[in-house]
């Protein structure tokens, strides 16, 4: 899709609003000196200081990382499920949190 700075709310676009990737052009914001040139995939979002979600990008190519502001028009389902990802996703089966949990001196046992 065309990617566009209208509706972002900033001047500048570094990324598509609908999938969230970017192309890797920069090796500091805005310097346009990174030769890489590969597809910038979001596999993250962090909270800056004050509230603000930043968007981190690996490149497909080289492996570089770098954080990115979320823009206005960006896709609020795809933030959320980049977001989610590790709560869907943990890195121990789910089915162990009570033996993990009674391992850590709790009771093992859920409470709702």
């Amino acid at each position: 899709r065309p990617v566009m700075s209208n509706g972002a709310g900033t001047e500048q676009r570094n990324h598509c609003p609908n999938c969230l990737s970017s192309l890797h052009v920069d090796n500091e914001p805005g310097d346009r000196q990174a030769n890489c040139g590969g597809i910038m995939d979001p596999v993250a979002v962090w909270v800056r200081k004050g509230g603000e979600w930043a968007i981190i990008h690996r490149c497909r190519r080289c492996g570089a990382l770098s954080s990115n502001r979320i823009a206005a028009d960006d896709n609020p389902m795809k933030l959320m499920s980049i977001a989610m990802k590790p709560v869907a996703d943990p890195p121990f089966p789910l089915d162990k949190i009570e033996e993990m949990t009674a391992l850590m001196a709790g009771d093992g046992q859920l409470k709702f």
